[in-house]
């Protein structure tokens, strides 16, 4: 496939924490052109981020709406990067408008809030996704297959963790914690930490496994220095079928800047796969023997020539794998343009989120007591 296309971004500017990183993946594999955008609600942001990143300046509006009533009929797709709260009025209009929508995770901030959008998508007959880049990573797909394949027999058991220190960690020269942007001191129906991080442990479980959550043990904590805000996270979910999940996550855990971490247990192997070494699985089998294996060895799926962009032993990172994201999302819209209506099995869509957000609110409901997962 050659083609190319056209899509609009809301939010994502240069002063957010994940626009950069966006529009590099964007334009890695040249599937992506930046057409329009509303970066930032300060139209002056909105600017300077199309100047730095040598974007056209007709195509730049100082609020969404503007964008999405000129823009809507040039457009492949949108591309939706604000904070989550401001998620589901523009996920809506979009679809209403006929425009494929690209969401940045969370997809929103409640059930309620996702139930609307599946409603949306459904009358609108339309397109969205939403981004969960980790499972972009090569060899967390190939974890998929081999699991899929039967390698670990039946699962057992799972241990999840995501544990992160930027809400306790100092500076050396002032003693203080730096401050996060407005909207992650804020907790709602769902704390924002389990909106931040959260999602990310359910979906990959979600995409690995297969699993629908039944029942959810939940404790929360407040331990660093935005209290009472809650940065600490820890579950207990039974995935029916006698499997059980481990979760830890959060904020306050020194000496980890990104410690997400999943190891799955079954009757044959053990897996488990390290965000901070993505390049390789560790597998174990019922006998002791261990293997490391990376995309060069005798793999399933990390071989693949999309994600070779370099060989082996060349690590590829966070933005690969959310360009490879990009990739999948890319070959669906592009398939709905040609009429051919194929479906990625790689990215996700709504129910994913909505089953997730669903098991965030039943932790916050738990306080140590058991919450059924609601349909």
């Amino acid at each position: 496939m050659n083609s190319r296309l056209d899509v609009g971004v809301v939010g994502g500017s240069v002063e957010s924490a994940v626009g950069r990183a966006h529009r590099t993946a964007m334009i890695m594999d040249g599937r992506f052109r930046i057409l329009a955008g509303c970066y930032s609600k300060d139209f002056e942001i909105t600017r300077e981020t199309a100047k730095q990143w040598a974007l056209p300046d007709a195509g730049l509006y100082e609020c969404w709406e503007t964008l999405l009533d000129k823009e809507c009929k040039n457009l492949d797709a949108l591309v939706v990067l604000t904070p989550p709260s401001m998620h589901k009025p523009v996920i809506i209009k979009a679809l209403e408008l006929g425009i494929p929508v690209i969401s940045e995770k969370p997809l929103c901030v409640s059930s309620a809030e996702a139930v609307e959008i599946r409603e949306a998508l459904i009358r609108s007959g339309g397109y969205l996704a939403v981004i969960y880049n980790y499972t972009g990573y090569p060899m967390v797909r190939e974890l998929r297959a081999q699991i899929a394949s039967g390698k670990l027999g039946n699962l057992l058991h799972i241990r999840a963790e995501m544990p992160q220190e930027g809400f306790i960690r100092a500076r050396a020269d002032t003693g203080e914690v730096p401050v996060p942007q407005d909207w992650r001191l804020q907790d709602d129906g769902i704390p924002t930490v389990s909106l931040d991080l959260g999602v990310h442990l359910l979906q990959m479980i979600a995409f690995l496994t297969g699993g629908q959550p039944k029942r959810v043990i939940g404790s929360q904590k407040a331990y660093g220095a935005f209290a009472p805000l809650i940065d600490c996270v820890d579950a207990i979910i039974d995935y029916g079928d006698d499997i059980s999940c481990n979760l830890w996550y959060g904020k306050s855990a020194l000496g980890y800047r990104n410690g997400l971490r999943i190891r799955i247990f079954g009757s044959e192997g053990a897996a488990e796969w390290n965000q901070m070494d993505p390049e390789r699985i560790r597998m174990t089998n019922r006998y002791g023997e261990s293997v490391s294996f990376d995309r060069a060895s005798d793999v399933l799926v990390a071989a693949d020539h999309r994600y070779q962009r370099f060989k082996a032993g060349h690590p590829a990172g966070f933005i690969e794998a959310l360009a490879n994201y990009y990739e999948d999302i890319f070959e669906d819209i592009h398939a709905r343009k040609v009429g051919t209506r194929n479906k990625s099995d790689y990215a996700a869509g709504v129910d994913v989120s909505l089953q997730g957000l669903r098991v965030l609110e039943a932790i916050n409901q738990s306080n140590g007591l058991p919450v059924a997962i609601s349909e």
